[in-house]
């Protein structure tokens, strides 16, 4: 039986839960702060936690032995984070979490299209309808009547 730890739903689920109250953390902190400010605290703390957890677990590594077609992906990833942070924070800024957070989760829409028109992955009709069921469920928790 595979140990919960290394499995792939285990941490997406954490992912998800973490995610969650990123929104409500950021959403209290902002009140009294500009957005792109706290989205710089934010990735502050970031780097000095995760190098931390690099250092300590020993998972460091050399830089020069990366690739530099890794590079260039990871710098445009961190890239789009750090867009989407900035209008993440903005949107919370503005809008209500319970609203703001339901949208920005249509990336999980995003990310299934990209993923079959980019990288070659296929999908079967029941994951169509869980995109388009997200998707829908999205819209309607952002709506505001």
């Amino acid at each position: 039986m595979k140990s919960v730890l290394v499995s792939w739903q285990f941490w997406a689920l954490l992912s998800a839960a973490f995610a969650a109250l990123t929104a409500i953390f950021a959403k209290v902190g902002i009140e009294q702060i500009n957005s792109d400010f706290a989205t710089f605290i934010r990735t502050v703390v970031i780097l000095f936690v995760l190098g931390g957890i690099l250092v300590a677990s020993g998972q460091w590594q050399a830089p020069a032995s990366i690739s530099g077609r890794t590079y260039l992906f990871l710098v445009l990833s961190g890239l789009a984070t750090g867009a989407s942070w900035l209008c993440y924070f903005r949107a919370l800024k503005l809008g209500d979490a319970a609203r703001v957070a339901p949208l920005d989760k249509l990336s999980v829409v995003l990310v299934a299209l990209f993923g079959v028109l980019f990288l070659g992955e296929k999908l079967a009709m029941p994951n169509w309808i869980g995109i388009a069921l997200i998707a829908s469920g999205a819209v309607l928790v952002a709506y505001k009547g």
